[in-house]
Parts: structure tokens; C-alpha cells; sequence
């Protein structure tokens, strides 16, 4: 008897072939656990079902939140990594990705309705961020879009969906990093298929 593998199931397969042999598994999270203990799901009501992490903006908590959306934390410590995932929007206004430091945040960028934001964020600047880069790739309401970020030293690269991946280089990136996150604004988004290697 022949087993049958579910859509989903062959897109992990697929992601965790494309990387490296030789890479080391730092984290991965399918969602079919709800209380994972390295994901903090924070600022809405997350439920993971079918293999993902959903959650619509509750518009109330939001402005209690002084305008910041549902987000997904995860604890890991990691210096250079490659993180993988997919969401899909609706009504969605920005979802943001982030590595954070101890000392704040280190590398981000905002997927929005009109175009995405890289930005990075030294340590001891006299600006909060700067601007690494403006793409023009843009929130694809109801479609999966894939991610890919790879982070190495002082370089990130940047890949969104079937766009050319985007690369950026400055020297504050090139830090210890305690966590990484995923974020939105506005509207309902649904995360599957986290993965980070080292």
C-alpha cells in the first residue's frame, strides 16, 4: 500500500531538502502544538489548526497595544541562521518580520500593501533605524507567499515569494540575535511551516 502525502506535507519536505546537508536544525515549529514552549503568541487570539497559526487583529487591543498588531515570538538564540515560513493575508495593512538582539531590535523588514521596508538598527546610532532598502514587492491578499531570510554576518537576503531574492549588507546586522518575530497589522494572518537553521 502506497502512502499519499498531504499538500502541506510536501512543501515541508520541500523546504527542509532545499537547505544545506550540512545544516543544523534550530527550530521548528508546524503549529500542531498550541502551547509549543518557544512560541509566545501574544496580542490576539492565536488558534492553530490545519497546520497553521491564524489570528485577526481585535481593533481594541490594538490601540491598547499603542497600534502594534497579533505577533509571534520566538526565543531562540542564533547569530547566523536561515529562517523559512509562509503566510497568507486578508485585509492586511503590513506584516513584519524581526530579529531582535538583547539590546533591541536588529534587522527587519515590512511587507505592506504599496511596496516592503528593509531596515536595520545599530546599537549605538543617533537614529533608532535606517533604511536598508525599498522593494517593490507588495501583500498578496488570500495567496500563500513564501519567505526566506538568511542571515550571515553583516549580510541578510531577503526572498518573497517568487520575486529575486534581495540582499543588503551593514555592518550592525553582524550581532548576537535572542529571538526573531512575526507580526501584523489589520485584517487576519495565517503562518505554517516555520523553520530555522544554523
Amino acid at each position: 500500500m502506497h502512502s499519499r502525502l498531504t499538500p502541506l506535507a510536501c512543501l515541508f519536505f520541500a523546504l527542509i531538502s532545499a537547505l544545506p546537508l550540512s545544516a543544523a536544525l534550530l527550530l521548528q515549529d508546524d503549529f500542531s502544538d498550541p502551547n509549543l514552549s518557544v512560541r509566545r503568541a501574544q496580542r490576539g487570539s492565536w488558534h492553530f489548526e490545519d497546520g497553521a497559526g491564524i489570528c485577526t487583529q481585535d481593533d481594541d487591543l490594538f490601540k491598547k497595544s499603542k497600534d502594534h498588531g497579533p505577533i509571534l515570538f520566538y526565543n531562540l538564540a542564533y547569530a547566523d541562521a536561515t529562517i523559512r515560513f509562509a503566510f497568507r493575508s486578508q485585509g492586511t495593512k503590513s506584516l513584519i518580520f524581526t530579529a531582535n538582539g538583547a539590546d533591541g531590535h536588529v534587522f527587519r523588514f515590512v511587507i505592506g500593501q504599496n511596496s516592503t521596508s528593509i531596515r536595520g538598527f545599530p546599537p549605538h546610532g543617533e537614529s533608532h533605524s535606517i533604511s536598508l532598502g525599498q522593494e517593490k514587492f507588495v501583500l498578496h491578499p488570500g495567496e500563500w507567499t513564501s519567505v526566506e531570510v538568511i542571515l550571515k554576518g553583516d549580510t541578510a537576503t531577503v526572498k518573497l515569494g517568487d520575486e529575486p531574492a534581495y540582499t543588503y549588507t551593514h555592518p550592525s546586522l553582524d550581532r548576537p540575535k535572542t529571538n526573531l518575530s512575526i507580526g501584523f497589522s489589520y485584517g487576519t494572518v495565517s503562518v505554517r511551516n516555520l523553520v530555522v537553521m544554523q
